[in-house]
């Protein structure tokens, strides 16, 4: 272990001299990646050293004990065994930042957003999750753009794309993919009824164009005029980009910018990072089974999570977590949730580590 170490932080250091030369600093691509593994060494290396210093403390007041007697001698041993507890602590902190790295960590992140089943109430809730992730965002210090918004006549959303920029942006809404379930009294509800509807949120990477080469030949893109809620026109020139995938028949349309050029390069952002998703999920039966677990079929019975309004309950059926604070959660505060979910995929991967 200690020559595992000892390794790390030769990395560490030729990573940080490698920031300075002229050579990375010239080349943008390599100054990104450059800088990217040096924030996610760092806390690792901030971890290998306290270690080291706690672990020389404890052996610096084990000695001074043994040397002392009386009130001195029982101040010493306080020291030691407060800095053995230290070095449990910092030692389980270690088996955790010593994990294998995400590769999408620091990555931003794209997530769609679709009314599912329930109608018009499937839509309005659709519209909640994204309210609740802006505010999130805003609370966590990411930055968030509504790529595209699709809305429904009672002012929900049929879909919307979303992107978040945020150094822990991924490692926080990489548990958010699947069905979600509300039960609630709709608006539309005049007998006063709990309803059961659902939405769905899918979360992919941004990906950019060294990781997805598209050949222009293979897109079929279309244009037209864009419409607002209920299909009436919004804009007197062709300005709205469709574009068709044409080998997987994917197919992503934008409006939301002025221009057919910028609605095309966000069209291009959005089919670029879905295509790479789809081939991380061909390449991996597990990452596949996760996309389509993430999707699903958007039936109410399907759920990662309920959302009670009654009850004032957020529950994440993935791992039996439940919270009597829904309000709160959709205001923003998902923390506790998303700590759950990051506690017991951490507990996992320290188990399949073993």
């Amino acid at each position: 272990m200690n020559g595992r170490l000892e390794s790390i932080e030769r990395d560490y250091t030729e990573l940080e001299v490698s920031l300075g030369s002229p050579e990375v600093l010239g080349d943008q691509n390599r100054l990104r990646e450059a800088s990217r593994k040096y924030k996610q060494l760092t806390p690792l290396i901030q971890c290998i050293r306290n270690l080291r210093d706690a672990k020389g403390d404890a052996e610096a007041a084990k000695e001074l004990m043994n040397e002392t007697s009386g009130d001195e001698r029982e101040s010493f041993r306080a020291e030691a065994v407060a800095a053995e507890a230290r070095v449990e602590e910092l030692e389980e902190l270690l088996k955790v930042l010593l994990l294998p790295p995400d590769p999408n960590d620091g990555k931003n992140v794209i997530m769609e957003i679709r009314g599912a089943e329930g109608g018009e109430e499937a839509n309005l809730f659709a519209r909640d999750l994204m309210e609740m992730y802006q505010s999130y965002a805003a609370k966590r210090g990411w930055k968030v753009e509504v790529i595209q918004e699709d809305g429904s006549e009672m002012g929900g959303i049929n879909q919307a794309t979303l992107m978040f920029s945020g150094d822990d942006a991924w490692s926080r809404l990489r548990f958010e993919g699947g069905p979600h379930r509300v039960q609630r009294v709709p608006a539309t509800e005049a007998q006063g009824r709990i309803h059961t509807s659902s939405a769905t949120v899918a979360i992919m990477t941004e990906a950019e164009e060294v990781d997805v080469e598209i050949d222009n030949n293979d897109l079929q893109i279309d244009v037209y005029r864009a419409s607002g809620a209920g299909g009436q026109h919004v804009n007197t020139t062709d300005s709205a980009v469709r574009i068709t995938h044409k080998p997987t028949g994917l197919v992503v349309a934008m409006q939301d910018e002025r221009s057919q050029l910028q609605n095309r390069a966000r069209a291009m952002t959005v089919l670029r990072s879905r295509l790479l998703k789809l081939r991380q999920d061909e390449q991996e039966a597990a990452a596949s089974l996760e996309r389509r677990a993430q999707i699903g079929g958007g039936g109410r019975g399907e759920k990662i999570r309920t959302y009670n309004y009654k009850e004032n309950r957020i529950t994440d059926h993935r791992i039996g977590f439940t919270l009597y604070q829904l309000q709160a959660a959709l205001g923003g505060e998902l923390d506790p949730v998303v700590d759950a979910l990051s506690a017991d995929l951490r507990a996992r991967q320290l188990a399949n580590n073993e």
